[in-house]
């Protein structure tokens, strides 16, 4: 049976791609963060799941459940790792506190890393006639900064870079890295973002921060079903491609952004977020 570890199991795309990989047939090894969700994960997925109790930013929990996961083979290799723990905080950099921009980069970039680094010699040994590859989840935001996002995509955007420059390295190996940017997901982390409307009052922006309605944000957003589809494609597929973009709205939300000029995309959210009223309302002050 083909082995696959996912990050980040307890809900959302994690959750998603646990379930998706055991119907298949897979056998896969999730991490939790809690011996109550390891439970619980165990129950739902059946005797093709394995949970894992680490946090990505312990390096001495992730040695050992890499050594948990090394036992449980025997000889075999590892057929995928994929990193998808992370976090996602908004808010205006000038208010952000610092830690919190810290506690993004050591979670959704060092934490990868660490597990890479664990993980790499059993995804180095060949398993069904080639060696492991490793997904990472990225975003949209990896390329694209919006306004209030800034912590998150920064944290993107460098394991952009990480994922390039680790798929280059390990050609050695023939491991490969693949990447995959969703845009927009139903999942519990917007339940996390809710408070954003009223957690930087008191602030120039939060005049704008009040209008948003993410709950209209969450009614286009893609099921999770969209990117399970594709994490799976990427493990699978004789070749992948070295990225999969899933934009919930492909125009204005990739292209778009992606085709104009800096300066223009920039009037264009100056004009959609009416900073010019939050201008005049400072000046008159």
């Amino acid at each position: 049976m083909k082995s696959i570890v996912v990050t980040g199991v307890s809900t959302g795309i994690g959750h998603g791609t646990a379930d998706e990989l055991c119907r298949r047939g897979f056998r896969v090894f999730g991490s939790v963060r809690t011996e109550e969700d390891a439970a619980r994960l165990q129950h739902t997925f059946g005797d093709n799941f394995t949970p894992l109790v680490f946090d990505v930013t312990d390096v001495d929990a992730i040695g050992r459940a890499a050594a948990t996961v090394q036992d449980q083979m025997d000889e075999d290799g590892l057929f995928g790792l994929v990193n998808n723990a992370g976090i996602s905080v908004p808010g205006p950099l000038s208010a952000l506190p610092p830690d919190t921009l810290r506690r993004h980069f050591e979670i959704n970039v060092v934490g990868v890393l660490h597990m890479v680094q664990a993980f790499l010699p059993l995804l180095r040994k060949t398993t069904a006639g080639r060696p492991g590859r490793i997904v990472n989840i990225s975003s949209v935001s990896g390329r694209i900064a919006y306004p209030f996002m800034g912590a998150y995509a920064a944290s993107k955007h460098a394991l952009e870079a990480l994922s390039d420059s680790l798929r280059r390295e390990l050609l050695i190996y023939g491991v490969d890295v693949i990447v995959i940017q969703p845009g927009s997901i139903d999942t519990p982390i917007w339940d996390k973002a809710a408070p954003l409307r009223t957690r930087f009052e008191g602030t120039d922006y939060h005049p704008v921060l009040k209008r948003m309605n993410l709950s209209d944000e969450r009614r286009t957003a893609l099921p999770v079903s969209a990117v399970t589809r594709r994490i799976v494609d990427a493990l699978v597929l004789p070749r992948p491609k070295t990225r999969y973009v899933i934009p919930d709205r492909l125009f204005r939300f990739w292209l778009l952004p992606r085709w104009l000029p800096d300066r223009w995309l920039d009037r264009a959210i100056d004009r959609l977020l009416k900073f010019q009223k939050v201008r005049d309302d400072i000046e008159r002050r």
